[in-house]
């Protein structure tokens, strides 16, 4: 029995889309990795490769999708108005840690054209911004060089040797293990402020508030895909303009981000975070605010949570947010 279509919305690249697989992708999937170029260099896959395996795989992809517990997807391509599967790209999440285990494949006539790049580098940029992951991990077989200059091209960086199973090759085979984190993908922090004298940092002004709701809980924001520390949660908010206060850069970050009116009385001073970036010293006050108006929505890509002050801690934040979760929970 094939499981219902997963609510996932697909992502696209410039050229691509990538969709979960459907039932109909069975034969044209087996056309194209039933080929020994390109199943000699995927972990877990026979040569050859039955035709009933693509129907059971399909199935199989659609329950863990579902699930969330993987995001085994379709590369599709467009052949004039018509829709062309390319290959496929996929997402392992490891029950313990915070660890999501990339692989993808082409087929062999669409090589040469960028399209694992251009997949594997959106999956995984999608995945770090949007699922609750700390890092990514791939393996390469050591005579795969096109693939080593995938995972390298999209941010991922040797962290040592290992074997793995390719039951094409008969058995187990030597790999050059990858890995990415969130910095790796998307950088560290923004650029901040030019860089002064030598040894010195510049000081970058932030101004950040706690919305506390009825129930008070408190308000989260999501660094959406594209922005560094994309996937981290943090306090609304955003630098200083020149010459702009605290509660007026505030007033304007919480009418741009979330579409909600704040008065500067609103506005009660609360801690302020003081922290070390390797190109500059972020200075960051918070504030608390309990009446608004309007409702906070997303105006800017980022995902919201209402936030318990005692499960605030569960949510990764940067490190310079982190020192104010205790002040934070003592208080509420």
């Amino acid at each position: 029995m094939v499981p219902p279509a997963p609510e996932f919305v697909p992502l696209t690249t410039e050229r691509l889309a990538l969709r979960p697989l459907c039932p109909a992708d069975a034969g044209e999937l087996h056309r194209l990795i039933n080929d020994w170029e390109v199943s000699r260099t995927l972990a877990e896959v026979p040569f050859p490769y039955p035709r009933d395996l693509a129907d059971e795989w399909i199935v199989s992809s659609r329950a863990q999708l579902a699930a969330g517990t993987a995001y085994h997807l379709a590369i599709t391509g467009r052949e004039g108005d018509r829709e062309t599967l390319v290959g496929g790209v996929g997402l392992r999440l490891d029950a313990g840690p915070r660890v999501g285990r990339l692989g993808y494949w082409v087929g062999r006539r669409f090589w040469g054209h960028g399209v694992a790049t251009e997949a594997a580098g959106r999956l995984a940029r999608w995945a770090m911004a949007n699922l609750d992951l700390d890092r990514l991990e791939a393996n390469v077989a050591v005579d795969n060089a096109a693939s080593t200059a995938v995972l390298r091209r999209i941010g991922f960086r040797e962290a040592g040797t290992g074997v793995s199973s390719f039951p094409a090759r008969g058995g187990e085979h030597p790999v050059i293990r990858y890995v990415a984190t969130r910095e790796d993908l998307f950088g560290a922090v923004d650029a901040g402020p030019a860089p002064l004298a030598e040894g010195e940092k510049p000081l970058l002004l932030v101004a950040a508030c706690a919305l506390v709701d009825a129930d008070g809980r408190v308000l989260l924001a999501r660094r959406p895909e594209g922005k560094k520390m994309a996937g981290l949660w943090e306090f609304p908010g955003g630098k200083l303009n020149p010459g702009e206060t605290p509660e007026a850069g505030l007033i304007r970050e919480l009418r741009e981000e979330l579409g909600i009116d704040v008065t500067e009385a609103c506005l009660a001073p609360f801690a302020f975070a003081s922290h070390a970036y390797e190109r500059f010293h972020l200075l960051m006050p918070l504030f608390l605010c309990r009446r608004w108006k309007g409702i906070p929505q997303s105006r800017e890509g980022q995902a919201l949570a209402w936030v318990r002050p005692n499960r605030l801690a569960d949510y990764e934040m940067p490190p310079a947010d982190k020192p104010l979760i205790p002040l934070l929970r003592d208080f509420l």
